[in-house]
């Protein structure tokens, strides 16, 4: 669905359309393939210029996936099922108690990759404080951390035609046993933590959605090609 943007995301929308949000968390956990069927449906519209931009936020159904640069000690030692899918990190953990964001965007500096990582986890960052976590990025490495050792929020990206796809996933009150099964990320001399876990309590996926759209539509708004609304309504005008 469609949701009604804030004043301060339709301030930041002058350098691009503004982002619309696709929330399927109500509809429960989704199954991997059937989310990645989605990202690659919108990502073909949005590539031809028949779709605006979007951010899709989701639960997936317990899944290890795999990115480019998985190593194969990395994986499962169980032998469970991985998904290789084509954005780049390594291999890491989908599931219930996290929240999935696919943001599907045009952008208008595709060349500019780092400063988009850095965009998601800067408003990932503003998240976390509004419940009074302190999270930081580290240099050489991808995603949101906890005092430099403990991974909340990992991310991966892939970029084709100028327009995004895969994203990041926060962890919210995952079962965070997953992940004793691989390296998750690669990373060998850290760990991985939830917010619910950083601030003793259980937390809601619903507790911090309004936040996230929030933060993620001021953040990523400006990053959306220029020209995208203008090709959208020359579009409607033939139509």
């Amino acid at each position: 669905m469609t949701i009604q943007v804030s004043e301060s995301a339709v301030a930041a929308s002058i350098n691009g359309a503004p982002l619309q949000i696709r929330d399927l968390t109500t509809d429960g956990p989704i199954e991997y393939l059937a989310g990645l069927a989605l990202q690659e449906e919108i990502h073909q519209k949005v590539a031809l210029g028949i779709s605006p931009s979007e951010l899709i936020l989701l639960e997936h159904q317990s899944v290890f996936t795999a990115g480019k640069r998985t190593e194969n000690h990395e994986r499962p030692l169980t032998g469970a099922r991985v998904i290789d899918v084509n954005r780049g990190g390594k291999i890491t953990w989908h599931g219930p108690g996290q929240i999935v964001g696919y943001p599907i965007i045009k952008l208008g500096n595709p060349a500019e990759l780092l400063g988009y990582v850095r965009t998601i986890e800067a408003a990932l960052i503003a998240v976390l404080d509004k419940f009074s976590i302190t999270g930081r990025c580290i240099k050489g490495r991808s995603g949101v951390w906890i005092d430099g050792q403990r991974k909340i929020a990992a991310i991966g990206i892939r970029v084709a035609q100028s327009v995004t796809m895969h994203g990041f996933a926060l962890n919210v009150n995952c079962d965070l046993s997953n992940y004793q099964e691989i390296i998750p990320c690669g990373i060998t001399d850290g760990s991985v933590t939830s917010m619910s876990v950083e601030l003793g309590r259980r937390i809601e996926v619903s507790e911090l959605l309004p936040i996230l759209k929030e933060e993620m539509t001021s953040a990523l708004t400006p990053l959306i090609a220029r020209n995208e609304s203008s090709a959208l309504d020359a579009g409607d005008a033939s139509s």
